[in-house]
Parts: C-alpha cells; sequence; structure tokens
C-alpha cells in the first residue's frame, strides 16, 4: 500500500447540512466540513422517502427477477465469469481481534469476519509478509505485524471458508512501496548474490510452513510495489536478479507440492504509463519466470479507469502476461473512527460522482470490476476492507495500537523505518475505507462481490448532494448556480435540480472581507444543498507555500551547531502542494524561526495565518506565529499534536502605518519533535 498517510483536507460531500457563516484566513482557510452522508438503514429510509414525496419526478427502475434486493442499487456487470478473483486484503484481523475489537454478520451476530467475507461473495484473501517486524525486544512494528506465524492463522481461517490465499511477500520488515524498499534487519551488509540466495532461502520456507499448515495458496506476490525496488535494492539489474531468485523458489514449491501457484510482480504508479511498460518489458528480456502482474488503482490516485484499462490491456497484448488489480478502495464516510486522521477524507479527495457513502464506495468497487474485467484482467483485490478503528476518536488509542499492532505504526518501527515510521507512528488511516463499519458490522457494500454478476435493487433513494463551492474576489458580486446535482443511488436518476440558496445568509456575507461562508439552499422536493462561498483575498506573502525554488525571501535562524530545519518536498507533510518547511533533530533541542519583511505595505489593517502540523513535542515546548510593526510585535501561540492535525494560528488588525512588517514562525521545542509548516497567508481587510 503506498501514500499511507495522504494529508486531510476539511471539504466532505453533503447530503443535508445545517446554515451557517464561517470567516476565515484568506484563501487557504480551512473549510467546514459537510454533514453526514445516507448511509445507515435509517438515513437511506428518510432520504428514500424525501426522493418519493417530493417533486423530482424520478422514477423506481424496474428490475430483472434476477437481481438481488439489497440496501444498496447496483448494475450487473455483463458477462462477468465466476472465476473472476474477488478478492480483500485481510492482513491486518489478528491484531485488530487481539485489540478487542469484534466482528459481526448482516443479522448482527458476532462471527468469524473471514465467514462473513465469504459470505459476501469475496473468493481470494490477501495476506502481506514481512520478514521480522519486530524489534531486539520482541516489540512489534505495528500495521499488522505480520509475519509468517501471521499469515498462517490467518490463511488457514480463509481456507476454513473456501477462500483461496495470496501471499503478499514485501522482503522487508514493514512497509514496502515505491518511496521506501527496506531491506530485512537479518539481510543488511549482504551483497547483491548472498541477498538472492537469502530472499531464495526466505521464499521457500516460508511457503513451506504456510501451506504444511493447510493454507490453499493460489497465488505468491514476489514483492510489493516495486517501481523503485525492493528489499533495498534500487539498481533495476539487481531487483531483477531476487525476482529471478523469488519466482524460482515459488516454482519449486509449487512443483514439489503439485499445486498450480501463480507467481505474480506488483507495480504501482501507473499513471506513468512509460515506466510500467519499461519494467515489463525488462522482465521479458531478463527471462523472469512469472505468471501475472499485479497493478494498484486507487481512482483518487491512479488517475482514469480508463488509463488503468490501457496499461492492463498493453501489459496482455504486448507481452502475454495476466494481469489483476492488486490493491484498490474508496471511502464510505468522512468521519474518522480512532483520531488518527484518514488518508482520504475531502471533496477534493473524491472522485467526482463518488460521494463519499456505503453506495459510493460500492460503486467504486463495481466500476473498478467492470473496467478491469473489461480490459481483460483476471480479478481485482480490495485493500484492507477489514482495518476499523481500535479505540474511539476522543480516546487515547495508543497503548493498544503500541501493544497490539494495530495502528499503521508504532514506535519501536522507529529505528526500523525513522523517515516515515519514526515521526508519524500511530493509529489507523484507513478506518473510513473499510467495508465494515466503526463497530465492527458489514456495511451493504460488502455484498457487491456477490452482486457483481446479479446485480442488486433498492428502493429509488437520494445518496447524496454535493455540496457546490465558488470563488469571489474582494468586492466581487456573488455568483451560486441555479442548478445543483443529485446523486441518487440509482445513478441512471441522477439529475440537475433548481435550488433556491438563502438570501438572509447570503446578504449577510461580507464581499469585503475574507473567508468561507456556507449558505443553505433547498431543492424542489424540500431536500438541502451546501453552498460554500470563498471570499478571496489577495495574499502578499511571497513564496507562501515554499513552491517556488527560490526561497531567499524567507530568513531561517537558529540556535546550536546545526540547522534542525529544511525545506521538504513530501506530499503527505505539506498543507497544499508538495513542499513545506520541515523540521526534525535526532537529539538535540531546537530553537529556530522562518520569517520575511515587508517594507512598503499599504497603510491598514492585515490579517495573518499560517498552517503547522507535527507530533511528540514536550509540554515545555513553545511556538508562536508573530507579526511585528514599528508599534510593536503581536505572538499567537500554538502547538502541534499530532500527524496530519492542522493547527491554523491567526493574528488579525495588524495596524501597518509606515509599510514595515515582519512575519513568522518561532518554535522551541525537545529532540526528536517533528513537523511543518505550510502555506503563509496575509491579506489587507482594509483602512
Amino acid at each position: 500500500m503506498k501514500r499511507l498517510h495522504a494529508k486531510l483536507l476539511a471539504f466532505c460531500v453533503s447530503a443535508s447540512l445545517c446554515s451557517a457563516v464561517l470567516a476565515g484566513c484568506g484563501a487557504n482557510s480551512t473549510e467546514p466540513a459537510a454533514g453526514t452522508q445516507v448511509s445507515t438503514p435509517e438515513e437511506t429510509q428518510a432520504a428514500s422517502e424525501t426522493a418519493e414525496s417530493g417533486s423530482t419526478e424520478a422514477a423506481t427502475e424496474v428490475q430483472p427477477d434476477d437481481q438481488e434486493s439489497a440496501g444498496i442499487f447496483l448494475e450487473p456487470v455483463e458477462g462477468i465469469s465466476d472465476d473472476f478473483i474477488r478478492g480483500m486484503d485481510a492482513s491486518s484481523v489478528l491484531v485488530e481481534e487481539k485489540s478487542g475489537v469484534k466482528y459481526y454478520n448482516f443479522e448482527g451476530e458476532e462471527q468469524d469476519v473471514f465467514q462473513t467475507l465469504a459470505e459476501a461473495g469475496v473468493n481470494y484473501i490477501r495476506l502481506r509478509v514481512w520478514n521480522d517486524p519486530y524489534d531486539e525486544n520482541g516489540n512489534g512494528y505495528g500495521g499488522g505485524n505480520n509475519d509468517v506465524p501471521t499469515a498462517v492463522e490467518l490463511g488457514k481461517r480463509a481456507t476454513e471458508y473456501g477462500m483461496k490465499v495470496c501471499i503478499d511477500f514485501h522482503y522487508s520488515d514493514f512497509w514496502a512501496d515505491p518511496k521506501r524498499q527496506h531491506a530485512p534487519k537479518a539481510w543488511e551488509g549482504m551483497n547483491i548474490d548472498e541477498k538472492c540466495d537469502a530472499l531464495y532461502e526466505f521464499t521457500r520456507e516460508s511457503l513451506t510452513e504456510i501451506i504444511d499448515a493447510g493454507v490453499d495458496v493460489g497465488m505468491v506476490q514476489v514483492g510489493n510495489e516495486i517501481n523503485n525496488g525492493m528489499a533495498g535494492e534500487t539498481k533495476l539489474a539487481n531487483v531483477t536478479e531476487l525476482l529471478q531468485a523469488g519466482c524460482r523458489a515459488v516454482r519449486e514449491i509449487s512443483e514439489e507440492y503439485g499445486k498450480d501457484i501463480q507467481v505474480a510482480i506488483h507495480y504501482t504508479n501507473i499513471t506513468e504509463n512509460d515506466q510500467v511498460e519499461s519494467l515489463v518489458a525488462n522482465l521479458s528480456e531478463s527471462d523472469v519466470d512469472y505468471d501475472a502482474i499485479g497493478l494498484s488503482y486507487y481512482a483518487f490516485w491512479d488517475g482514469t479507469m480508463e488509463n488503468m484499462q490501457d496499461v492492463v490491456k498493453m501489459i496482455q497484448e504486448k507481452y502475454g502476461k495476466q494481469v489483476f488489480i492488486a490493491e484498490t478502495s474508496y471511502c464510505y464516510t468522512s468521519e474518522d473512527g480512532d483520531g488518527s486522521g484518514n488518508s482520504l477524507v475531502g471533496i477534493d479527495d473524491l472522485v467526482d460522482g463518488y460521494p463519499a457513502t456505503v453506495q459510493g464506495q460500492a460503486n467504486v468497487i463495481r466500476d473498478v470490476c467492470a473496467a478491469a474485467y473489461e480490459a481483460g484482467a483476471i480479478g481485482v483485490f480490495y485493500w484492507e476492507g477489514v482495518w476499523i478503528p481500535v479505540g474511539e476518536p476522543t480516546a487515547d488509542n495508543a497503548p493498544i495500537w503500541e501493544e497490539f499492532g494495530s495502528g499503521w505504526a508504532s514506535s519501536y518501527a522507529g529505528d526500523y523505518d525513522p523517515d516515515d515510521a519514526g515521526l508519524y507512528y500511530g493509529g489507523c488511516s484507513w478506518d473510513n475505507q473499510a467495508m465494515f463499519d466503526f463497530d465492527g458490522h458489514p456495511l451493504e457494500s460488502l455484498n457487491v462481490f456477490q452482486y457483481l454478476k446479479t446485480g442488486a435493487s433498492a428502493p429509488l433513494a437520494i445518496d447524496a448532494v454535493p455540496s457546490v463551492h465558488v470563488t469571489s474576489g474582494v468586492g466581487s458580486p456573488i455568483a451560486l448556480p441555479e442548478m445543483v446535482e443529485v446523486i441518487y443511488n440509482d445513478r441512471s436518476a441522477n439529475k440537475q435540480v433548481a435550488v433556491t440558496w438563502d438570501e438572509t445568509q447570503i446578504a449577510a456575507i461580507d464581499i469585503n472581507e475574507g473567508g468561507v461562508y456556507e449558505v443553505t439552499g433547498v431543492l424542489e422536493d424540500g431536500s438541502t444543498a451546501a453552498g460554500y462561498v470563498e471570499i478571496k483575498m489577495d495574499n502578499l506573502v511571497l513564496n507562501p507555500s515554499f513552491e517556488d525554488a527560490d526561497t531567499s525571501m524567507w530568513k531561517v535562524t537558529y540556535e546550536g551547531g546545526s540547522n534542525p530545519t529544511d525545506y521538504q518536498e513530501k506530499t503527505d507533510d505539506a498543507y497544499t502542494g508538495d513542499i513545506a518547511f520541515h523540521f526534525w533533530s535526532e537529539d538535540s533541542d531546537m530553537d529556530f524561526s522562518i520569517e520575511q519583511e515587508f517594507t512598503d505595505l499599504e497603510p491598514g489593517t492585515y490579517q495573518l495565518c499560517v498552517y503547522a502540523q507535527g507530533g511528540d513535542v514536550s509540554d515545555d515546548a513553545a511556538m508562536e506565529l508573530y507579526a511585528i510593526t514599528s508599534d510593536g510585535e503581536q505572538t499567537e501561540p500554538f502547538m502541534v499534536t499530532t500527524y496530519n492535525d492542522w493547527k491554523n494560528p491567526t493574528i488579525s488588525n495588524i495596524k501597518i502605518t509606515d509599510g514595515r512588517l515582519t512575519i513568522g514562525v518561532h518554535m522551541k521545542c525537545n529532540p526528536r519533535s517533528w513537523g511543518t509548516v505550510d502555506d503563509f497567508t496575509l491579506n489587507r481587510m482594509g483602512d
């Protein structure tokens, strides 16, 4: 899994919202989250009654007799075969259960989650395997602590309920993806020949243990998302040798046990078509003995479904190999279940036409499966649809995550993976993309796997009314649209519907003051829509989010012998764009400032704000936003708390009389605290 910690955004798709007026700070103000989606049975029924009693003129379509009657509406995938892989990565189940999580069936009874998956139509389980995900004291790195014994236990349960198992070897002691491919601790210092021997032996021994335990292994991934390397090797020639060793081991075990085990190689970043083709071409040229290419495809990260189909077809037609989607997913809610933040939350993250609802999640899965099947792929695996929250969102769940490994990473992984886990360890960022609710009950979208062939019918209901966002310059008139989109569970009923916006709320908007304002709209049928009007003021800060290579306008000062800051290019840690001002020190206290000076501002009143996030700060740390004029200094203290919990300190009523102003952030914090600062905004508010 890649990009496990995409930055949080505040917009959400909304079905109904109360009215409010929210003022913020310039173009980068934190925008208000929208309301809940029609996802629970009660909400679905309420939306259905609204649609049926209103004047939106959407008629319920008569469904074929062989369609299932369900809580979701789903169009069948014409001609889809029974042996199409309807897969689920379920690697986190064991640590979830050890942490106290319970899973239920559709009748509300506690039940083995693998039985529930099988009953919902899942026919394949994917399990990641790490070599040694523990520190020297036996503390787990988290993320499932997915060693071979864990794969054995989970694989046996999957096999018991008739599902095949795909073993996903990462050849690392922790997460392996495009940005990190750490060699296992035991392989450090090995040359490529020694490492190939070690990989070969590990693959043979692990598969032998798993198969001897009774696990029905049908596929083995040799590496995970290996575009940029594998097991600590980045040279393509070395990676190819490792692949040859791993594939050879799988072939030998397959022959010895008389099993037909497919050998798969897994790539991602499929929008980089040329790179993917080059990597697959290398496999052919190097005579790597494998059967299938697995591709990660997340509709919110990896481009269009049409491009995904092009890549699938290219591999099949040019290289004669089978292809499957090794990872995909989508959110069913914008809520966070464990207080640790989510990878996918906001309207800027969502895919057009797919709201953050149970129906929206089901539609994404259905459409990815349909597109993959149409292109000739042999199946699709959903990534970690069982990874639900441990603890409550307002509770301190860290002790449970640390003990059982049910968060994405524990602090114990810091020495092995210092640049990611060492900085950002915590809970699950995927709980809103699970196919079980926060309490372990299966969502209706889980049944998409058994509905792919038959489709499913449900009473016509509004699924979501996407919120409307408009931007207006200071002093310009506000123009909200006359029509808004209404999304139904049956997408063929989607339509544009006339909306009347609340004139009182519009009149209350000060078009001369920057901010984001919410306006409620009423549709023809009485349902509501949310509109957000952003009054965008000129940001006077030069290079405010550090995206430009020229940072000469910023002055950085620090105490001590080394600079604990840098301009870090890492999208996950930036509020917007790809770059942010980053701080970190291994063993020294930090005391630093970053500031910018102005000498020719117009006289008037100004407002300053900035965004900052980070963590592991001690109680005596001090952080402040400051503005210095000829009349003195104004400050606004703040404190970063955890990954992606963006703080937005703001200083208002800054009086400028002589054109001079210095703005900045000053921080004093302890060793091993960390974080980023981004998006300074300075607006002139008036005379």
